[in-house]
């Protein structure tokens, strides 16, 4: 089909396919970024934590006695709970990821040097890797006689005291690459402290982009606070009974104290991401319904127009043009005006995407959305004038021509 008519026909309604490309431009500027944002949720939820799910419960303790001994309390509430049937380990921690108690600190490669990288110190009593079930890659656990004590009454001054430390594999990669971390010195503080060991991964407390998530340090740090989180392993059939014993066995220990969200790790990262789940949800919806109205904005000009040519049409179908032909002719020009349309949506997504960046954090729109968002378009333009087309193409001549 020769595309001169079809434009000379397009130019006579100019505003009508103006309007129409401009609704197709929106459509593709916002669901390309919409689609990229589910999918960049959608990997958040899936992104691994490091430690076994399946296997941990936990309790946070608030102590209200303001001269307690933190470290002996904690030590006395571990050792009961190891008695529970089913408790393989347990420990104290400060933090865990899905938990919000992110405690970062910038990380220098060389004495009084530029703190480049932030990551998270995690501490804990011994067994920490054991009981979160943390995949050591290379290296070795802490000593017992690596542990201090945080220093939380004295602005966490432990930081400063600590000889080792095990990091991620992402963070080794950051600060070492192409090298092998084990044995190099790096300065969370004031002091350089000493890579004895490499994990796999452990996600921090609070959401970061991309590789900065797995960006983590775990010191042998004794919590030394009133605030703690104890942190049980067990096997999965067995949580719920550990984790109502355990309760009432703290609470039996030690009445005056404040014992908050006793839950498994999996519901920890469940109301971790519940907003998350909620926002797909919703973006899945505005896009879905975007994409409704531009099909039907498109399928009611197409009907609009074949009810305004029949006479057209049955001139054609009268010098000898194929139903085939119409039907061809109305999709040709349904694709004409989506291509426009997205043309100048790839542009509007681009800007929309640079908004986004600068005011929500949002990393640059990859290409191939704008690739998948384009075909997604042409593909509901062509089922939408399927049904005008059709009805256009099933006009007889004489029909068409008596009704002129």
């Amino acid at each position: 089909m020769s595309l001169p008519p079809l434009i000379a026909s397009l130019t006579r309604h100019k505003l009508t396919a103006l309007l129409l490309a401009l609704q197709v431009g929106l459509t593709c500027a916002i669901v390309c970024n919409v689609a990229f944002m589910i999918v960049d949720r959608v990997q958040q939820l899936r992104q691994p934590s490091g430690v076994a799910e399946s296997e941990l419960v936990m309790i946070e303790s608030t102590d209200l006695d303001q001269d307690a001994k933190p470290l002996v309390r904690h030590q006395a509430d571990l050792a009961a709970l190891r008695t529970i049937v089913g408790v393989q380990s347990a420990v104290a921690v400060d933090a865990l990821p899905f938990n919000h108690h992110d405690w970062s600190n910038g990380i220098a490669v060389v004495p009084d040097g530029p703190a480049r990288n932030t990551a998270t110190v995690f501490n804990g009593t011994t067994g920490e890797l054991t009981t979160l079930g943390l995949h050591l890659l290379e290296g070795r656990d802490f000593l017992p006689d690596e542990y201090v004590p945080m220093g939380s009454a004295h602005d966490w001054n432990g930081i400063d005291q600590v000889p080792v430390t095990i990091v991620t594999r992402a963070l080794a990669e950051k600060l070492f690459p192409g090298q092998d971390p084990l044995g190099k010195d790096i300065y969370p503080g004031d002091k350089p402290v000493r890579i004895v060991g490499v994990v796999e991964h452990l996600l921090r407390p609070q959401g970061h982009e991309g590789a900065d998530n797995d960006y983590a340090t775990v010191l042998p740090l004794l919590p030394d606070a009133n605030d703690v989180t104890y942190v049980l392993r067990t096997a999965p059939q067995d949580r719920d009974r550990v984790l109502k014993q355990a309760t009432v066995l703290l609470d039996h220990l030690h009445a005056n104290r404040i014992l908050r969200h006793a839950q498994s790790f999996e519901q920890l990262r469940a109301d971790y991401f519940h907003r998350n789940h909620t926002m797909i949800g919703l973006l899945v919806a505005a896009a879905a319904g975007l994409l409704v109205v531009t099909a039907l904005g498109i399928a009611g000009l197409a009907s609009f127009w074949v009810q305004q040519r029949r006479r057209s049409i049955g001139i054609r179908r009268a010098v000898g043009a194929t139903r085939r032909n119409i039907l061809h002719y109305f999709q040709l020009e349904n694709f004409l005006i989506v291509a426009t349309g997205i043309a100048l949506g790839s542009v509007l997504a681009y800007g929309l995407n640079m908004l986004l960046m600068w005011h929500y954090e949002q990393t640059r729109l990859p290409l191939p959305y704008l690739a998948i968002g384009a075909m997604a378009l042409w593909l509901l333009g062509q089922l939408a004038v399927l049904g005008p087309a059709l009805r256009a193409a099933s006009v007889p001549p004489v029909v068409a021509t008596r009704a002129a």
